[in-house]
C-alpha cells in the first residue's frame, strides 16, 4: 500500500501546468480568490475561535466563578460540548449539500452558529452554556463540509491545493482574534470579560451570510443536477477569463461530465456507497484515520489545555500564560501560511511523513523537559519546554494542518465527497470530544507522564500514514476519482475523455458557447 510517485498525462493538469499567466494578473479569478476569503477560507476561523475562547475564559477569574471553578469531567463537558454537537450534525450533511448546493449548506450551518453565539454569550448558568456550543458544534461541519468542497471545486487547478491548505491556516486567525480579545477583556470586573469573546464568535458566520451568494456555486454540482450551461458559464468567467473557445476550459467541462456520469452511474448516493466497494473501504479508513490523528496527535492539549501545561513547569500566572498563548497563536499562523505556500512543492507523503516524525520527535523532548523540571524544578528544562510547545507548530502545520483538505477534495470522488469529508469530520470530532474530556483528567492525575500516551500514540500513527497513504499530487480531481479503483476502468475513461477532446468541437460545447454569448450580449 506505500504510494508511489504519480505520474500523470491528464490533459487538464498539463495545460494547468502550463498556463503561463499568474493568478494575480486574471481578473475574474482574481476577484474570486478574494471573494473565496470572506465567504469560505474564513469558515476555519470559528474553530480556531473557539479553542481560544475555551482556553482563554478558563484562566478568566469571572468565567471560574460564574461556572463555580469547573474541574474534571465539568470542565471537561463545558469544552467538548461543541464537538459533541458536531458528531450530531453530521449525519445529516450530505442531505444538503448535494441536494441544495455548497452555499445554501454554508448558509445552513453559519446561522446556527449565529444562533448558538448569541445563547453562549448570554448563558445564565452552565447548562445553558453547554446548549448553545452544542448548537455552534452542530453548524460548524455543515459550512465545514460545504466550504472545503466549494474550495476546490472551484478553484483553478494550478492553484487549488495551496487554496485548500489555507483553508485550515485560517484556524489560527481565529484564535489570534480571539486570544487577543480574551487577553483584552481578562481586565473587565464583570463577567463580560467572558461574555464579549462569546458574542464575538459569530463574527466569522456573519461574513459568511453577508457575502456567499456573491460567490458561483460548485460547477461539478451544477453538472450533476443536469444544469450544464450555468457550470460552462462559471467554468469560462473564472477559468478562461470569459474566452468561451478555451481549449482548457472544454476540456475540464468535457472530464467533469464524463467524470461524474460514470460515478453516478456506479454510486446510488446514500451512506451505503462508502463501503460498497474495496477502493471506497480504503478511502473511508484513511478518512477517519485522519480525523482522529488530526485531534489526538497532542494538539488539543496545546489549544485547549494549554494553561494546565504550562502549570506543570512552574507558569502559573494568569498574565504570563496569555501572553505566551497569544504569541504561540501568531507563531502557529505563520506556520500554517508558511506550510499552505509550499504544498506545492513535495509531495503528499513526504509532507505527511516529514511533519508526523516532526511531531514524534517535538513530543519526546517535550515530555523529558517536563519530566526533568518536575523531578529538579530546573529552569532549564522548564524554558525548554517552552520551546517545544513552540517547536510543535510548525511540525503540526506541515502535515496535519496544510494537507488536510487538500488531501481529503483529492481521495474521494465528487459523488462521494461530502459524505467523505463528514466522516472524517465525525471522526475528528468524536477525537476532540474525548480528548477535551480526557485531557484535563489525564494532567491532573498523572502530570508529566500523560504526555507519555501521546508519544506512544503519534509513533503508530507514523506507521500507519507510512503504509497507507496514498500518492495523491500531480493529478486532476477527476483524474484521482479512479485513485483506487481498477485500472481498466481508469483506461477506458481516459481514452474516452482523450478521444472526445481531439474530435471537432462537441456539439454540446456549441450550444453552452452560444448560451455563454447570449448572456454576454444581454
Amino acid at each position: 500500500m506505500v504510494g508511489a510517485q504519480p505520474s500523470s498525462d491528464n490533459v487538464i493538469h498539463r495545460l494547468a501546468m502550463s498556463d503561463p499567466t499568474p493568478w494575480w494578473k486574471k481578473r475574474n479569478l482574481r476577484n474570486l480568490y478574494l471573494l473565496l476569503f470572506p465567504c469560505v477560507i474564513g469558515i476555519e476561523m470559528t474553530s480556531g475561535f473557539d479553542s481560544q475562547i475555551i482556553n482563554a475564559v478558563q484562566i478568566v477569574p469571572a468565567w471560574k466563578a460564574y461556572f463555580g471553578n469547573p474541574t474534571g469531567g465539568y470542565q471537561g463537558i463545558l469544552a467538548s460540548s461543541l464537538p459533541l454537537g458536531s458528531c450530531i450534525g453530521l449525519p445529516f450533511i450530505p442531505f444538503i449539500n448535494d441536494n441544495y448546493g455548497r452555499r445554501w449548506c454554508i448558509m445552513f450551518g453559519s446561522v446556527l452558529m449565529i444562533i448558538g453565539s448569541l445563547i453562549q454569550a448570554f448563558s445564565i448558568n452552565g447548562a445553558m452554556y453547554i446548549m448553545s456550543r452544542i448548537i455552534i458544534g452542530f453548524g460548524l461541519p455543515y459550512a465545514i463540509v460545504a466550504g472545503s468542497c466549494l474550495i476546490g471545486e472551484l478553484g483553478y487547478p494550478k492553484e487549488r491545493p495551496i487554496l485548500t491548505s489555507l483553508f485550515n491556516a485560517c484556524f489560527f486567525i481565529g484564535a489570534i482574534i480571539a486570544a487577543g480579545i480574551t487577553f483584552g477583556t481578562q481586565t473587565i470586573g464583570s463577567d463580560w470579560s467572558w461574555r464579549i469573546p462569546s458574542l464575538l464568535q459569530m463574527a466569522p458566520s456573519v461574513m459568511q451570510v453577508t457575502f456567499v451568494f456573491f460567490l458561483p456555486e460548485s460547477p461539478r454540482f451544477l453538472i450533476s443536477k443536469d444544469k450544464h450551461e450555468e457550470a460552462y458559464r462559471v467554468l469560462v468567467k473564472y477559468h478562461a477569463e470569459g474566452n468561451p473557445d478555451s481549449e482548457f476550459v472544454q476540456a475540464e467541462m468535457l472530464e467533469i461530465k464524463e467524470t461524474i456520469a460514470l460515478e453516478l452511474e456506479h454510486s446510488k448516493q446514500s451512506w451505503f456507497d462508502m463501503v460498497r466497494t474495496a477502493g471506497m473501504r480504503r478511502r473511508v479508513l484513511i478518512g477517519s484515520l485522519l480525523g482522529l490523528m488530526t485531534q489526538l496527535s497532542g494538539n488539543v492539549v496545546i489549544s485547549y489545555y494549554l494553561g494546565d501545561s504550562l502549570k506543570l513547569i512552574g507558569y502559573t500566572s494568569s498574565d504570563f500564560q496569555a501572553k505566551y498563548n497569544l504569541g504561540n497563536q501568531c507563531w502557529s499562523l505563520v506556520c500554517g501560511i508558511s506550510a499552505a505556500l509550499v504544498v506545492m512543492k513535495f509531495r503528499r507523503r513526504t509532507m505527511y511523513l516529514a511533519g508526523i516524525l516532526s511531531i514524534l520527535a517535538v513530543y519526546l523532548a517535550w515530555t523529558i523537559c517536563t519530566e526533568r523540571f518536575v523531578s529538579t524544578k530546573s529552569e532549564v528544562a522548564a524554558k525548554m519546554s517552552l520551546f517545544w510547545i513552540y517547536a510543535y507548530s510548525p511540525a503540526y502545520n506541515l502535515c496535519f494542518n496544510a494537507l488536510t483538505y487538500t488531501f481529503l477534495v483529492e481521495i474521494f470522488p465528487y459523488a462521494q465527497r461530502a459524505r467523505g469529508i463528514a466522516i472524517f469530520q465525525f471522526f475528528g470530532k468524536a477525537a476532540q470530544f474525548f480528548g477535551t474530556n480526557v485531557n484535563p483528567i489525564g494532567l491532573g492525575d498523572i502530570g508529566w507522564k500523560y504526555l507519555l500516551v501521546y508519544c506512544c500514540w503519534i509513533a503508530v500513527e507514523t506507521i500507519i500514514i507510512y503504509f497507507l497513504w496514498p500518492e495523491t499530487s500531480g493529478r486532476s480531481l477527476e483524474e484521482l476519482a479512479f485513485l483506487f479503483e481498477e485500472d481498466e476502468r481508469v483506461a477506458v475513461h481516459s481514452h474516452t475523455v482523450e478521444e472526445k477532446l481531439h474530435d471537432v468541437t462537441p456539439p454540446y460545447h456549441e450550444e453552452e458557447k452560444a448560451a455563454v454569448t447570449t448572456k454576454e450580449e444581454v
